[in-house]
Formats: C-alpha cells, sequence, structure tokens
C-alpha cells in the first residue's frame, strides 16, 4: 500500500449517504449489499437502494426473497430494501406536488408521454437523485430521520458521470422555478461531505483500473462529490508465504520430475503440473499487487481490499463479514479479510 502509517479515516457510515459505484462486473452490488448488513448490525436504520434495471441485493440478503419493488420491504432488522424505478419516482414526485397520484399516474402511462419521456436526456438519473433526497429528508419523528443511512447501488462507473452530474447540468440550464430547487437540493446533498460520500469499487486488473481512475479525477474536476477511500475487489491472497517462499517451492517440485516416490499417490497430479499450479497462484497475486499499487499511486485514496474467495459469496454470512472490514477505519495491508 505504499511506505508509513496507513491513514486513519472516519467511519465510512459517518454520515447519511453512501453512494457506491465502480464498473460493470467489479462487485458494486456486492459491497453495497455488505455494507448494509454491517451498518444494521450496528443499530442504525439503513435503505439499501437498488437503481440498476433489475433487482439482485434482496436476492444477496435472502436467496428466498421475493421482489421487494419500489416500495420496498424490510429484510432484516433495521435495514429496508428498495429498488428505485425512475418512472414509479416520476409518479410519486409527481402525485406529491399535484395532490393527484392516481390521476397523474393515468396521465403518465398515455403513449404519447411515454415517447416524451423516452427521448428525454436526463430526467432518470435526475428523479433517481430526486427519490434518494425524498428518502434522506423524511423524519420518523421531530428527533429522528426515517434513515440512519441511505445507501445507493448506482449505475456502473460507465454512467455514473451523468448520474451524479445531472442537478448541476439541470441548474445550468433552467433559471427558476421548482425544478431547478429541487435540482439544487439534490446537489447540496450529494455535494456535503459532512452527509455523503461516494465508493468507487474497482478490481486488481487493467481496465477496472484505469477506468476507476477516470472516474475519479474526472468527478472531482467536474462534480465535487466527496470521496476519501476506494474498494479494491477479489484481491488475491499471497498463497505461500512471500513469493521467494513460493519460487523454492516451484523449483523443488519440478526438480522432482517424473519421480515414481513423488507421483506414487494417485490423488496428486505430477510434479511439474503442480509447479505451474503454484507459479499460476503466485504470478496471479504479484499481478493483483501491482494493480492495487497503481490504483493507490494513481488516485492518492486510501484503499481497503477484499479478498478473493475460491468459495464464492456463501449467503448473507460472507457479506457481514466483508461489510465489517469496510466499516473499519485504517485502510487494509495485503491478505485483508482473511
Amino acid at each position: 500500500m505504499g511506505a508509513g502509517a496507513a491513514p486513519r479515516l472516519r467511519s465510512l457510515i459517518d454520515c447519511r449517504l453512501i453512494i457506491v459505484t465502480g464498473k460493470g462486473g467489479c462487485g458494486k452490488t456486492t459491497v453495497a449489499t455488505a455494507l448494509a448488513l454491517a451498518a444494521a448490525e450496528t443499530g442504525k436504520r439503513v435503505a439499501l437502494a437498488e437503481t440498476g434495471h433489475d433487482e439482485h441485493c434482496p436476492q444477496l440478503i435472502d436467496p428466498t426473497a421475493p421482489a421487494v419493488g419500489y416500495q420496498g420491504r424490510e429484510l432484516r432488522p433495521g435495514l429496508e430494501v428498495l429498488h428505485i424505478r425512475p418512472f414509479d419516482a416520476l409518479v410519486e414526485y409527481l402525485g406529491l406536488q399535484i395532490g393527484m397520484q392516481a390521476l397523474v399516474e393515468r396521465g403518465l402511462r398515455q403513449p404519447a408521454f411515454q415517447q416524451l419521456l423516452a427521448a428525454a436526456p436526463g430526467w432518470r438519473e435526475l428523479i433517481t437523485l430526486g427519490k434518494v433526497y425524498y428518502m434522506e429528508s423524511l423524519q420518523r419523528d421531530a428527533r429522528r430521520p426515517e434513515y440512519d443511512l441511505i445507501i445507493v447501488d448506482a449505475p456502473a462507473s460507465g454512467h455514473g458521470l451523468t448520474f451524479l452530474d445531472v442537478p448541476r447540468v439541470v441548474q445550468s440550464a433552467i433559471r427558476s422555478g421548482p425544478l431547478r430547487r429541487n435540482a439544487g437540493n439534490v446537489e447540496a446533498l450529494i455535494l456535503d461531505p459532512g452527509r455523503t460520500r461516494l465508493l468507487p469499487v474497482s478490481l486488481a486488473e487493467e481496465l477496472p483500473v484505469n477506468e476507476t481512475v477516470e472516474l475519479i479525477d474526472r468527478i472531482s474536476e467536474q462534480v465535487g462529490v466527496p470521496i476519501d477511500r476506494a474498494v479494491m475487489n477479489r484481491v488475491a491472497p499471497s498463497p505461500y508465504g512471500d513469493a521467494n517462499d513460493a519460487r523454492q517451492l516451484e523449483t523443488r517440485l519440478a526438480e522432482l520430475g517424473d519421480d515414481a516416490d513423488a507421483t506414487a499417490c494417485d490423488v496428486l497430479p505430477a510434479p511439474d503440473v503442480m509447479a505451474q499450479c503454484c507459479a499460476w497462484r503466485r504470478e496471479r497475486f504479484e499481478l493483483g499487487a501491482r494493480y492495487v499499487e497503481q490504483l493507490a499511486t494513481r488516485t492518492s485514496l486510501p484503499l481497503f481490499e477484499v479478498r478473493d474467495r475460491l468459495e464464492g459469496i456463501e449467503g448473507p454470512d460472507t457479506l457481514l463479514e466483508i461489510g465489517r472490514q469496510l466499516l473499519g477505519t485504517t485502510p487494509n495491508g495485503r491478505d485483508a479479510g482473511e
């Protein structure tokens, strides 16, 4: 991770809103769900909002869970999961403004209006963020908010900049009125370092690292959403101690060749095959370590590493373990999560 002591950070959940993004396939949905489970375990009232086309978070928490839909449902004590669909959010918003939600929905379902919506750029992103803003402003009573923490499984990084930049674009295009005012409220929320964090998730591979660096640079320069750390997911653990130990093992195995004593056990492959397997594991670890170092160096951000698990994610208990790790205040070193 670089020389010197790892910096100590504020707890990731010491805020009101966490927006999780990353290149498709990097595990951002897994990270968002793990954080939600761990945050709820601390006693917080948590809302986990999924924004993709399909639902995935509920099945990670409970493989038997039916769809939660736009209204959402509590899947664990203190953890509510919902699926923010832009059309439903638009119906809700206009219904609240006009006061006749059923009439609004019938009007919005007219084919002409559907065609207009399909052609209008940016409304899906703005209305989705507007729903998040609305959730953040809800109060359970005069002293407590409805949700202590909202975690958003945001669009993949290829779409992430557009998603976060829409409030600014709307304000620059509209001089006055409720739309400009609401866009300003949304922007104030996502730019407030006391309330919001953007959490990029990457893999220790070339394309995800490059895309994550580009996203962080562009968000910092063009949008300004607070970013104080990143997650490197599925980091290969060191397989045999240090690199010298691994190379010595590979050499000794290769030297055995087809020795009859070494291959007497039918369960084991030939020594040269085992040597190649050992070399592959070591090289994968070393390559991943270089990409971890690249991301840390190119972004100057502390990295929290999640170890790659050969057994995969074995249900919510594994996610909870990952979430607890990510809630720490000191970035992980090698083999984090083991």
